[in-house]
Formats: C-alpha cells, sequence, structure tokens
C-alpha cells in the first residue's frame, strides 16, 4: 500500500463515517431522499460511482487521478446517468409485474411490493432485473462510454460539459470487441442480472444506494476490461 492509498482510504472514511456514527446525519439523509429522490440519484451517482472509476484507474494505471482524466467531468455525467438509472428502476419495476400479470402470473405487482420474501418475489425481481438490463443497460453502457470518451479527448476539462459530442468519430472509434465481448456478453448476464436482482428485492428506497454502490464495482470491472 503507498501513501496516496492510505490518504484515499483516510478521504473514504471522513466522508461516510457521519452517516454511521450520527443519528441526525443518517435521519437529514433518510428525510431529504424520500422528498427529493431525483437530486440524491445525482448525488449518489456523482460521488459513489465516480469513486468506482477512480478505484478503476487506480487498477489499471496505478494511480487515483492524473492529468487528462476529468474527475469533476465525470461526476457531472455520472450524476445525471444516476438520475436516468433512478428513472429506469422505477419504470421497469412498475412495468415489468404488470406485464408478468398480462402473460398470467397472477398478483406478480403484489407479490414484489409486499415485504414477505417469497420464492415468486425473487423471480419477480430477476424478471425486472433481466428486462432492464437486456433493454436498457446496452445503451447506457455505450453511452457512459461515449461520454469518458469525450471527456479524455477534451483532456479532462469542464469545456467537455459544453462541447458537442463527436458522436460519429467516438461510436466508430470504440472497441467494439472489448464492448460486445466483454461489457455485454460477460457482465450483463453473469453479473447485472444477479446483483439488480438482488438491488430489487431490497425497499425502494435503499435501491438507487445499491445501484450507485454498484457502480463502484463497474469501474473495477471497467479497469479489467481496459487491461484487457
Amino acid at each position: 500500500m503507498k501513501k496516496q492509498d492510505f490518504l484515499f482510504i483516510l478521504l473514504v472514511v471522513v466522508v461516510f463515517l457521519p452517516f454511521f456514527v450520527s443519528s441526525a446525519v443518517y435521519d437529514w439523509y433518510k428525510s431529504f431522499n424520500a422528498e427529493h429522490g431525483m437530486v440524491m440519484s445525482f448525488l449518489k451517482f456523482a460521488i459513489l460511482s465516480s469513486l468506482g472509476e477512480v478505484l478503476g484507474l487506480r487498477i489499471s494505471a496505478g494511480v487515483y487521478n492524473r492529468k487528462g482524466f476529468g474527475i469533476i467531468p465525470r461526476m457531472v455525467v455520472w450524476g445525471i446517468l444516476g438520475m436516468g438509472i433512478n428513472a429506469a428502476m422505477i419504470i421497469f419495476s412498475k412495468g415489468v409485474p404488470q406485464f408478468m400479470e398480462y402473460m398470467g402470473m397472477a398478483n406478480a405487482a403484489a407479490i414484489f411490493t409486499s415485504d414477505v420474501m417469497s420464492l415468486d418475489k425473487v423471480w419477480v425481481a430477476l424478471a425486472i432485473s433481466v428486462t432492464m438490463n437486456t433493454i436498457f443497460a446496452p445503451v447506457f453502457m455505450t453511452f457512459h462510454k461515449i461520454t469518458d470518451t469525450h471527456i479524455l479527448m477534451c483532456g479532462g476539462s469542464l469545456k467537455s460539459l459544453i462541447t458537442p459530442i463527436p458522436m460519429t468519430k467516438i461510436i466508430t472509434g470504440l472497441n467494439w470487441n472489448v464492448q460486445w465481448n466483454f461489457v455485454f456478453k460477460k457482465t450483463i448476464p453473469f453479473f447485472w442480472y444477479p446483483a439488480h436482482t438482488i438491488t430489487f428485492m431490497l425497499p425502494p428506497d435503499m435501491r438507487v444506494l445499491f445501484a450507485a454502490l454498484l457502480g463502484i464495482v463497474l469501474g473495477v470491472l471497467l479497469a479489467v476490461a481496459a487491461r484487457k
């Protein structure tokens, strides 16, 4: 472990410890989260998922930051993507149980919203996860890769947030071999399907936070893909 690793761990502890040791801070978090879900989605993903990218950089390059990486632009992009993820989770968690009832599974919506754990609830949660990650995740992951590339092309500066993204140039230049054979074919079925099954079995107010925590894992997975 290097000095930078100790400093990184210290920073994480300083930021998150108050939520565990202070009931007042935690009560404020729960209240604000209930009243301003989209704002909290922005903040959770901006902080936690960016943390995952920083860890990914540490794994792939041996440092937590470097010139052109653009931590602030990445945090802003992650925040915006986080709001989209929150919206997707609401849409799919409402729509898929209704579709399952349409296809013949009686009371799928009631089973999913029940506090009682059952095999049927696991089945509904799995169906939501598979549907969301099959339809939404590939688009999300590709767009996220595009924005990351755009930030790097802009040298990690804040102007990347207001500079038009050269979509054609970036899309044609992506490493589709890694994107398809690793990101899509391996991480989605072997990690995201089961991970988000767990997510949808949690209480609604915990799902976005857990999904944002999974963003840390995403950073590590992308770092592994970069090394490959």
